[in-house]
């Protein structure tokens, strides 16, 4: 990026980024971790609570955007030791302070949607 005619970049662990657009594109990008994120803004979930509000998931997509986002900083996994485990997933406080992001990204889509298409009910399969 440009300042004032001067070139500068940003660089986190390492790899080198171009502009703050480029940042948050590389940490929540992608097709599923927004998704993911949101819905773990209002509370805890376990994995299959997750795949029932994102049915076109797969299992081993969840399980990397999850892996990936606990990674980050964004979210943290509580393994409870029961029989059978219990684990689940809830956003960190650095995972919290994208729920404004969020919400302005979700009221921009359904400005877009009343705008250009429509919202259909969902027949069972």
């Amino acid at each position: 990026m440009k300042i004032n005619k001067e070139q500068y970049k940003f660089i986190i662990n390492g790899e080198e980024y171009h502009c703050a657009l480029d940042i948050t594109s590389a940490f929540v990008g992608g097709k599923w971790k927004t998704v993911v994120l949101w819905y773990l803004r209002t509370n805890k979930r376990r994995f299959s609570e997750l795949k029932e509000v994102i049915p076109d998931i797969t299992d081993k997509m969840l399980s990397l955007q999850l892996r990936a986002l606990e990674e980050d900083g964004f979210v943290k996994r509580t393994l409870y030791p029961e029989v059978p485990p219990r684990v689940e997933y809830e956003l960190t406080k650095e995972g919290k302070s994208l729920i404004p992001v969020l919400e302005a990204m979700a009221e921009w889509g359904r400005a877009k949607a009343k705008k250009d298409g429509e919202m259909v009910k969902v027949t069972a399969k």
